[in-house]
């Protein structure tokens, strides 16, 4: 018994040291740009709004208000989707380097820019 046991924690010991040397591919932000582009698919529409708003999402449940400060303030009422995500659109037309970029950091950043915080 303990030698199975031993035998099985070696199997997923080397299973999850080959895990850690994947590369996990990332959304570019010219494949998002691609995916939000007046769609022609609803699922296309579908992906562009839950990707964009899982980032935003994402950022509000794993920043800490305790410890850090908040670097976008969306002022109510909000925009709607649709404008926000053809502001997005626009600013990486603007900023040809952030096109390169993954998705999530690049729309992060436009959040800031276009929706910054009082000093």
């Amino acid at each position: 018994m303990k030698k199975a046991l031993l035998a099985i924690s070696i199997v997923f010991a080397f299973s999850g040291a080959a895990q850690a040397q994947e590369k996990i591919p990332v959304l570019s932000t010219q494949e998002l740009i691609t995916a939000c582009k007046t769609p022609a698919s609803p699922e296309s529409r579908s992906f562009c709004v839950g990707y964009v708003t899982a980032i935003y999402d994402t950022y509000l449940a794993t920043r800490n208000p305790k410890t850090s400060k908040s670097n976008i303030c969306i002022k109510q009422p909000a925009p709607t989707r649709d404008e926000v995500i053809a502001g997005y659109m626009k600013w990486v037309q603007d900023n040809p380097p952030a096109a390169g970029g993954p998705a999530s950091g690049t729309f992060l950043r436009f959040l800031t820019v276009r929706f910054p915080c009082a000093r």
